[in-house]
């Protein structure tokens, strides 16, 4: 370091730190100081140049377990007290301060800071390798490589696909294929990250990830609800009358049999347990919804037989409570 008068400068003060502050306390606030003083950063800025000089000063001394030692020596003697470091012969230059802190001192390899200098090479060796302003190191490189941009693509599935999971084959903008594995239960609009299949990270970083979204036909019976599959299943009045024993049809598999109460209502659901979406998560259930299935002809006999049926009905108004609640 150039001979210079330790006790009229408070390296602490200038790094804004206690004097007792740890040595990874003292690091990072360094660290912070030098991206934001960097020449680099604030081009023809003289006064950026002068901080950032002053801050590297502060941290060649203070990051050194001895000199540290030595300069709170010497600040503790009081007024007078001057200090040269090791190996200076007289006059030295800004370089020595990381002549200093690559333990070189004044005879190792010297650094210049002159604009377009070899500043941001030593700055860059500081920071995790390469020069200020490129993808590697430096600033705009802080903490590693850059990684590589992320691909987006769409892929369209079959409803019974996207349930069951399968294994797909994508072609990618330059023509190489991808095996996608289409996890059991995907829902139309959901996005699957494929890690390391974008793109190539520039400077040797991690390779950037495809972002698949899913799309999913509907289907011409079933719809999901959450992990439940939904099915409208018609009966008849008279099987919704007097109760029945019907079929329902299931995703991919045989019929199953349930049962319909006698009276039931059109809008209810008969729920089959198990045999809904199946994932690692957890199964659903199939949800049959009743809907009463009205004749659009009847023949002369059958007219009559309905009209029997009414009268013999009670005089019931099955939309009066509706409307009394529609007034309130």
């Amino acid at each position: 370091m150039a001979s210079q008068d330790w006790f009229d400068k408070d390296f602490y003060q200038v790094l804004g730190v206690s004097k007792d502050a740890s040595d990874s306390e003292i690091k990072k606030v360094y660290r912070k100081l030098a991206r934001k003083y960097h020449p680099d950063q604030n081009p023809g800025d003289a006064a950026a140049e002068a901080k950032f000089k002053e801050i590297s000063e502060a941290n060649a001394v203070l990051s050194d377990p001895e000199q540290r030692k030595e300069y709170d020596a010497i600040r503790a003697m009081g007024s007078g007290a001057r200090f040269t470091a090791p190996g200076a012969g007289g006059q030295g230059g800004f370089e020595d301060v990381f002549g200093g802190m690559f333990n070189q001192g004044g005879g190792g390899q010297r650094y210049t800071f002159q604009q377009g200098g070899d500043y941001d090479d030593l700055l860059g060796g500081l920071f995790g390798g390469g020069r200020f302003g490129q993808p590697s190191g430096g600033y705009r490189g802080f903490g590693g490589p850059t990684r590589g941009r992320d691909v987006t693509a769409t892929t369209t599935l079959d409803f019974i696909t996207a349930t069951k999971g399968e294994q797909i084959t994508l072609q990618t903008s330059d023509g190489k294929p991808i095996t996608v594995r289409i996890p059991a239960g995907v829902a139309d609009g959901q996005k699957i990250k494929l890690r390391g299949k974008g793109h190539p990270s520039p400077d040797g970083g991690e390779t950037g990830d495809l972002i698949l979204t899913v799309h999913v036909r509907k289907h011409p019976v079933f719809e999901r609800d959450g992990l439940n599959l939904r099915v409208t299943v018609p009966v008849t009045f008279t099987e919704a009358a007097l109760g029945a024993t019907i079929q329902v049809p299931t995703l991919g598999g045989d019929p199953v049999k349930l049962r319909v109460a006698p009276g039931t209502p059109s809008g209810r659901v008969l729920r089959v347990k198990g045999r809904g979406v199946e994932t690692k998560k957890g199964t659903g259930d199939l949800l049959a919804v009743v809907q009463i299935a009205v004749p659009s002809h009847l023949s002369k006999e059958a007219k009559e037989a309905v009209e029997a049926l009414a009268a013999a009905l009670p005089d019931e108004d099955p939309r009066e409570d509706l409307l009394a609640k529609a007034r309130s």
